[in-house]
């Protein structure tokens, strides 16, 4: 079998393309580097088209969408990466990221319990799915999934504050004032905050923080 011509009649053989592919990615990190976020989002098309499936590329203009605010962007983004690569959990937990700050609460969970059934130690999905589940009202189940992310994540400020609101709202004061005293162990200011919210009288409506991001596709770049 021969190789492919080029229409100036030059076979394009594989070692052209993939110094070719390596070149270009070597632009985009550049732009990266030098914070021209369009840039590379054109550099990375110019990869996927000559290489549809590649899911670093897609990830990063996906998250390059979402840092923009382009949210309807970012979302057929990882879509179509989830679509190709239906395994790539951190494509599944950048979707539900989107969904959720849509307020598309049923999508962002249902992102979310993806990704955790592909990678059940993804804490950042534990966490957004707490707060998805916190937000339609289901404050039981959000404690079994905040309890899971910081068993995986010892340090996380965000999910003890959390973990402690929702038992407050739940009535279970002992369980909430047990999140303070583990927080003031590694994060006392953080402590502090949660401790005078859990000193109100009446509980706050369900905290409306987004003390998370997508997750940066972990995937190994051409090198």
């Amino acid at each position: 079998m021969g190789c492919r011509m080029e229409p100036s009649g030059k076979p394009v053989t594989f070692i052209t393309r993939a110094f070719t592919k390596w070149w270009l990615y070597r632009r985009a990190h550049a732009a990266l580097l030098f914070k021209r976020d369009s840039r590379a989002i054109e550099v990375f098309r110019e990869i996927l088209r000559m290489d549809p499936a590649d899911e670093y590329a897609r990830s990063v203009i996906g998250n390059l969408y979402a840092k923009a605010g382009d949210q309807a962007a970012a979302i057929r983004e990882f879509q179509e990466l989830v679509a190709i690569h239906p395994q790539h959990a951190d494509g599944w937990f950048n979707l539900g990221f989107i969904h959720d700050q849509r307020d598309e609460l049923t999508e962002a969970e249902r992102c979310f319990r993806r990704a955790l059934d592909l990678k059940p130690g993804l804490d950042r999905a534990w966490y957004g799915l707490g707060l998805v589940l916190i937000r339609q009202g289901r404050l039981q189940e959000a404690v079994a999934a905040l309890k899971r992310n910081i068993k995986l994540q010892h340090f996380s400020p965000y999910g003890y504050y959390q973990l402690g609101m929702t038992y407050h709202h739940l009535g279970r004061s002992d369980e909430a004032w047990k999140m303070d005293q583990d927080l003031t162990q590694f994060e006392p200011k953080f402590a502090a905050t949660l401790k005078r919210d859990l000193e109100q009288t009446v509980p706050q409506a369900v905290s409306e923080r987004r003390d998370f991001q997508p997750t940066e596709d972990t995937t190994a770049a051409a090198s």
